[in-house]
């Protein structure tokens, strides 16, 4: 394959989590001479690299990987900023006419790779700071409904429990006055054009994923995931950050303090974790309609033959 040929030619490798993306990825890289770049919220912190199943120092030496393990989680990276990120990491592989491979399991950055993102302006440290404290007394479910009064657009669109997107809503009606639902409107430019990428989404069998997910738990709990959690819990972050909600995370520091049992902590992570991979596969039926739906085992040839299509 010729540079020239090559030039912006990307494949997006998205599925729900525990599907088998990385290795596929890692395979298809080394084929196809690309570079992996990660789409996945919580590999891009460099804290939970068991907890997150981010690619280890063996697997990264096998092909180039950008984007993982570069945040420290005392920062709140959002998906406008990894879009940023990203773009400047394709515009060099693509300069270099190598393919990028764009792999992970957040829906929302393979939507702003290929269809654009809203721009919504900054939130000054300071604002974000006195909203997080001014936070602090409430639960979750209270502060959606202060959202609701100010926002009913963004609160509508939001699970009363999540916290971390209530949060950011509330930042931006105290930094701009306006409410988060009108800059969503407006989109920038799709950092991939029609006709320059390729999409599948890793489906594999529910019940045999539910099980791959219980075991990979229990793997990671004896790779050290404990330890790295009792790490980040040392730093006292503020626990709406991204990277503390991680999952496992909240469930493996109750247990460090005592609350929960080591097994109930795990339990309780792995079912975290499969319900989360059923709204990835929820996400992706309504929001990916391009991406072809590929039996992990079938990844591979799959991926080569979206990238002889290309030529």
């Amino acid at each position: 394959m010729g540079a020239a040929a090559m030039k912006r030619r990307a494949l997006l490798i998205a599925g729900p989590t525990a599907s088998g993306k990385s290795a596929a990825a890692l395979a298809l890289a080394q084929k196809l001479g690309g570079t992996i770049v990660n789409a996945d919220s919580m590999q891009v912190y460099r804290d939970l690299r068991v907890l997150t199943a981010r690619p280890n120092a063996s697997e990264e030496g096998h092909a180039p990987h950008e984007l993982f393990g570069c945040i420290d989680g005392a920062v709140n990276f959002s998906a406008g900023r990894w879009l940023a990120e990203a773009k400047a990491v394709a515009d060099r592989i693509f300069t270099e006419g190598v393919p990028a491979i764009f792999v992970g399991g957040t829906g929302l950055y393979f939507r702003a790779l290929t269809q654009g993102f809203s721009e919504i302006p900054a939130v000054p440290d300071d604002v974000r700071a006195q909203v997080r404290t001014e936070a602090e007394p409430f639960q979750s479910v209270e502060l959606h409904a202060q959202l609701a009064l100010r926002d009913s657009a963004t609160a509508a669109r939001l699970r009363p429990s999540d916290r971390q997107r209530i949060l950011r809503a509330l930042e931006v009606l105290a930094a701009t006055g306006q409410p988060l639902a009108s800059f969503q409107g407006a989109r920038g430019a799709a950092l991939l054009a029609p006709g320059q990428w390729t999409g599948m989404f890793l489906a594999p069998d529910r019940e045999t994923l539910n099980a791959t997910i219980d075991r990979r738990f229990a793997a990671m709990l004896r790779a050290g995931a404990l330890e790295e959690v009792a790490a980040l819990a040392a730093r006292k972050l503020d626990p709406a950050l991204p990277v503390m909600r991680a999952h496992g995370v909240p469930h493996l520091i109750a247990h460090l303090n005592g609350d929960l049992s080591l097994d109930e902590a795990a339990s309780r992570s792995a079912l975290d974790t499969r319900r989360y991979a059923k709204r990835q596969f929820t996400w992706a039926r309504h929001q990916m309609p391009e991406f072809a739906w590929v039996a992990p085992d079938k990844a591979v040839e799959a991926g080569e033959r979206a990238f002889d299509g290309f030529l």
